[in-house]
């Protein structure tokens, strides 16, 4: 659990405006504007602040709550414009669709490849039996080097649960308008990817009932990683 000692604001407000900021497609000022409709009144940069300090905490408190991550991994690139200048946002998500990491580069060749392996690798501790990519040549390359034992299955068709993974990222980008800088969008990416999907089930797939105690079950995990009271 993060430490909230110097803040003058209780944990539950705090947890409200990250959970706010990152499940939805909202600026700064409209959380604020949402404060203030519930009698809460802070500016918009101290929101700021609290996203910067506590989403990193909270995104890895989730990640180290999930179960290990399915044998089948997807990877997939999309091009970012930061300051007008073109970056590739790397992904992995798992079979279930969670995801596994990101990581900002500058290219999409094999050493771009090569190093989002290693660091996806080092961060779940485990190794997959298949990974699916789409026909970037820079994945055959870098899969022959770091992982050769394990299955690669390159075609566009097979890779849509990483494609489609991208979609909130692209929502919240456009939100935004575009980010300032590689480092502060790593930042926030990392700490989107790990906070927005746990409050994403597949609820396509679930009844009313089953998604709202899944909804609930979710709920009551945010309250003790943040430590807000948990409602009865």
């Amino acid at each position: 659990m993060p430490s909230y000692r110097g803040f003058r604001f209780p944990p539950e407000v705090i947890s409200q405006c990250v959970w706010l900021y990152h499940r939805f497609s909202l600026s700064l000022r409209d959380v604020e504007e949402l404060m203030l409709e519930r009698g809460i009144e802070l500016t918009y940069e101290t929101i700021h602040q609290w996203t910067r300090r506590f989403g990193p905490a909270y995104a890895a408190a989730l990640r180290r709550r999930r179960p290990q991550p399915g044998d089948k991994w997807h990877f997939d690139e999309v091009f970012v414009k930061i300051n007008g200048v073109q970056k590739y946002l790397w992904r992995a998500v798992d079979a279930e669709g969670n995801v596994l990491d990101i990581l900002l580069q500058n290219r999409r060749d094999e050493a771009a490849a090569r190093r989002f392996f290693r660091k996806i690798m080092k961060e779940t501790r485990s190794v997959p039996r298949v990974i699916v990519t789409d026909k970037l040549r820079s994945y055959g390359a870098a899969h022959r080097e770091v992982m050769p034992s394990v299955e690669h299955r390159s075609h566009k068709g097979l890779n849509n649960r990483a494609e489609n993974s991208h979609q909130p990222t692209r929502q919240r980008e456009r939100a935004m308008k575009g980010f300032r800088s590689v480092r502060a969008a790593q930042r926030f990416l990392a700490s989107f990817s790990g906070i927005s999907p746990h409050f994403r089930p597949r609820r396509h797939l679930m009844s009313a009932p089953d998604y709202r105690l899944e909804m609930t079950i979710r709920f009551t995990i945010w309250n003790q990683i943040t430590g807000a009271p948990t409602t009865a």
